[in-house]
């Protein structure tokens, strides 16, 4: 929710949809196979890489939402080295800053454990990562609204 956001604070709305473009293309044609008999890879290709790039700065706005508020005392040099234990260039940012925030572990077996140390997820952390996850959307939109309120007057 933030990357849109902070494209419409950029661009306006041809930003926003530039990157929701970019993003849904990725999960459309960013896997490999045929779909309708047609290879579509290199269009994922492409794809992906747009989705990387427009995403690269919300990406760290968005960890940032999430640990500031949150007040975990990780600091910022342990998010960098959490976000990358992921093989993706963005989202292991967000996801980094919600481990530490709930001071868990998450981990996608074979690939990445994010916060090691943390303790295993339980079902009361879903509610606290939905918590977060909102004031963060909020902080975000009240941000956007200042920019944009900002650049009017």
């Amino acid at each position: 929710m933030v990357a849109p956001l902070f494209w419409f604070v950029l661009l306006g709305l041809p930003g926003a949809v530039l990157f929701r473009f970019a993003n849904t293309a990725d999960a459309m044609w960013g896997y490999p196979g045929v779909r309708g008999g047609r290879d579509w890879q290199w269009a994922g290709k492409w794809a992906a890489r747009a989705d990387d790039v427009l995403a690269w700065v919300p990406a760290r706005i968005t960890a940032a939402l999430i640990a500031l508020p949150a007040g975990h005392t990780a600091g910022p040099g342990r998010l960098w080295v959490e976000a990358a234990r992921t093989p993706s260039p963005n989202g292991g940012w967000p996801m980094a800053a919600m481990a530490l925030a709930l001071r868990v572990q998450l981990r996608k077996p074979g690939i990445y454990t994010l916060n090691p140390e943390g303790r295993t997820p339980e079902p009361a952390d879903t509610l606290r990562a939905c918590a977060i996850g909102s004031r963060t959307v909020g902080v975000a939109t009240l941000l956007a609204c200042g920019a944009l309120l900002g650049v009017l007057v």
